[in-house]
């Protein structure tokens, strides 16, 4: 009993408000004596059960088997007590628009606005027809309640099944949040520490001089602070990679790994890759000079960089030892996965080393009071 609830916790104190509509009923059986009163008494002691029967997690047929009660009741609360108990109609009303399947739904409101119809020429019968156009409004609002308490439900269904799809969706963008990280850590300070590992393997071949070794020193230095800096990038949201800069950091890496660089830019000399872009495109580049650096093996690295009015293009080729039919690693399928994003794609032939070449399409925006072609 401690744990006892007359109506689930769920529904608040809708349940107990809508309670008021039985004192109308309780007003008429205490007017009554004998077998009556006690016969009223009994019928509104079960039309309350069935009344919270209904709100209970119940079967299907028990739940309609309740609402029979409860029509049967008001039928004779209606011919044997008052007319005006036909308000209890609204406990049925309300409990039919909970009804999900809209073909019983449909069934159950016909049958109870026919038993509703024949109550109200009973009553019109009985009191007359300036009463009964006195209880008309009632009677089309209990007859219409079922819709609206139907809408209800479905509005909260959906509002339920958004609150839902909304939480899935923050879960989902924080798994592609930490995925990003994973990737910018991976495509940045994987660069930058392969850099670090190459000057240290450069000092140690140079070891037996001094100057050497202080200039490798500070470029070391320089490298780990770079690498502080854009750690403090990346966790800021910061960070945007440019082309230029990335080419630069291209030739560094590769140079501290002996292998030769060329790049040549072909067509536009400025870019018209929107930021988002840019940052695209420089983080593949890195992550390709970093993939050469480990493990092409190659001495000679060349990239092309083409712009026209349709798209903008990089080709990377090195003479290493070329990928062959091997499964891209988590380094190619994150460039790919990146240019996507941005509608890029991407090729990876293995022809006398390794040539990598991905393409991003420009959007052409039409100036004000010009037409875009």
């Amino acid at each position: 009993m401690k744990n006892f609830r007359l109506f689930p916790k769920r529904f608040g104190y809708i349940p107990h408000i809508f309670l008021v509509y039985l004192i109308l009923p309780l007003y008429q059986v205490n007017k009554e004596v004998g077998m009556k009163a006690v016969i009223g008494y009994g019928l509104l002691l079960l039309f309350f059960i069935s009344y919270r029967q209904c709100y209970q997690p119940i079967a299907q047929k028990k739940f309609y088997a309740w609402l029979s009660v409860q029509v049967a009741i008001t039928v004779i609360f209606v011919v044997l007590y008052d007319p005006y108990s036909i308000f209890l109609g609204f406990y049925t009303s309300n409990f039919i628009g909970w009804i999900n399947d809209k073909k019983r739904f449909r069934n159950a409101l016909k049958v109870f606005v026919s038993i509703i119809g024949v109550c109200s020429g009973w009553i019109w019968f009985q009191t007359g027809f300036v009463s009964f156009v006195s209880l008309l409004p009632f009677l089309v609002v209990i007859i219409l309640s079922p819709y609206g308490v139907r809408h209800m439900n479905e509005r909260m269904e959906l509002e339920s099944q958004l609150n839902e799809a909304n939480e899935q969706i923050k879960t989902l963008i924080k798994k592609e949040e930490r995925v990003r990280i994973a990737r910018d850590l991976h495509d940045t300070l994987g660069h930058t520490l392969s850099l670090i590992t190459l000057q240290s393997q450069v000092i140690q071949r140079v070891a037996s001089d001094p100057e050497k070794v202080k200039k490798e020193a500070k470029e070391i230095e320089k490298t780990s602070r770079s690498a502080l800096q854009q750690v403090r990038e990346l966790v800021s949201d910061m960070r945007v990679s440019t082309i230029e800069e990335e080419l630069a950091h291209m030739e560094r890496i590769l140079a501290a790994g002996n292998i030769e660089f060329q790049c040549d830019v072909l067509g536009r000399e400025t870019t018209e890759l929107s930021p988002l872009q840019q940052n695209i495109a420089g983080m593949c580049l890195r992550e390709a000079s970093t993939n050469i650096v480990k493990h092409s093996k190659a001495t000679q690295c060349s990239v092309t960089v083409q712009q026209d009015s349709h798209g903008f293009s990089i080709r990377i080729h090195d003479n290493g030892t070329g990928i062959g039919n091997r499964p891209w690693g988590n380094g190619l399928k994150g460039m790919s996965e990146r240019l996507s994003l941005v509608e890029g794609e991407m090729k990876v032939e293995s022809v006398t080393g390794t040539v990598i070449e991905f393409s991003i399409p420009i959007v052409v925006k039409a100036k004000e009071g010009a037409v875009a072609l």
